[in-house]
């Protein structure tokens, strides 16, 4: 009798400890019972009773629950915290408490559970300067400084940046400096993220170009753009909207200040190891005459030195369809440099 008692009890122990065990049914027809500790990127970890820690594929399970309330985040941006619930095949339930049954999802729709803490979001970037001179039949100096600097957390992005050049020639006949190069300019850009992909932006620049008799540039806008790629090796966004677009000339008594649409692209993209490209371009057709417009491109190949220094070439394109009188529409400037990442 006794130990029919002891037997009994041995039971209703194991009973009560498989009862409160997360499980989760395989695609093959196996059940594994123990601790889900997390999914992230389509991998889930499963602390089994029998086999210990163990990985699977998302894709070979059919269904899961658990015991104690878990973070289940969905691709859509939801946020669950309850215990789930097993399902039909592919899918799994959560027991919101205010729905009069259980809400039902794909697995599909699973971008992970109790994913780790993320670490802190700091701000990254670069900064950069170059310097050449020459001597003897000419005379020339050209110095530039460049700063990038980029904040990304999962709801936003802000991004910004300066660069500027300034050169000078001596004239062999009268030895006196004339200015080759004078010129700076500075752009940002928020960008809120509504899903993981579609965003809103706001963004600003401000430029001024002695050569090019500009006074100022000063845009401001905003509108909506979408990720399409976003990896640690490549990155491609579009964005369209609408601009302000101020312009001021030296010389010019009039200023010119008109509503544009704006259109354009970020993309970067790791070629190897050691070798970057990055281009982005953005142009502004006015609204009352889209054959007046400003088109501003840039494409920089960096090559990494060591594991936080650079060097660089960099193109700046700025084409404007009513610029100064007398000066080209078409400014392009070559800039070689070296920096550090941090």
């Amino acid at each position: 009798m006794n130990r029919f008692l002891v037997s009994a009890a041995l039971c209703l122990c194991l009973f009560a400890t498989l009862a409160q065990a997360d499980e989760v049914y395989l695609r093959n027809g196996d059940r594994l019972t123990g601790t889900l500790v997390r999914l992230t990127d389509g991998k889930l970890v499963f602390k089994a009773d029998a086999a210990g820690e163990v990985t699977v594929a998302l894709a070979d399970v059919l269904t899961f629950g658990t015991v104690a309330p878990v973070e289940v985040r969905l691709k859509d941006g939801t946020v669950l915290n309850q215990p789930v619930l097993a399902a039909d095949a592919g899918t799994f339930a959560i027991d919101t408490a205010t729905a009069l049954r259980p809400q039902t999802f794909q697995l599909t729709d699973l971008a992970s559970i109790n994913p780790p803490a993320k670490p802190p979001v700091k701000w990254t970037g670069s900064v950069s300067a170059g310097f050449t001179a020459t001597s003897g039949n000419t005379s020339t100096e050209a110095i530039n400084a460049n700063i990038n600097v980029a904040r990304r957390s999962e709801k936003d992005r802000t991004t910004a940046s300066a660069n500027y050049g300034r050169g000078k020639q001596e004239d062999p006949a009268t030895g006196e400096d004339r200015t080759t190069e004078d010129w700076w300019r500075a752009k940002a850009q928020y960008d809120y993220f509504f899903s993981r992909k579609f965003f809103g932006f706001i963004n600003g620049s401000y430029e001024k170009d002695a050569i090019a008799d500009l006074d100022r540039r000063v845009v401001v806008g905003g509108g909506a753009g979408y990720q399409w790629i976003e990896s640690a090796r490549t990155n491609f966004s579009t964005t369209a909207g609408l601009a302000s677009l101020y312009e001021k000339f030296d010389g010019d008594t009039d200023s010119n200040s008109e509503l544009s649409a704006q259109a354009g692209y970020n993309f970067d993209h790791q070629l190897n190891d050691s070798v970057k490209f990055l281009h982005d371009l953005t142009y502004f057709p006015a609204l009352e005459k889209f054959s007046d417009y400003y088109l501003t491109t840039t494409a920089e190949i960096r090559a990494s030195l060591t594991k936080s220094m650079f060097a660089s070439f960099k193109t700046i394109f700025n084409y404007d369809a009513t610029p100064a009188t007398g000066r080209s529409s078409t400014d392009v400037k070559y800039i070689f440099s070296a920096g550090m990442t941090f």
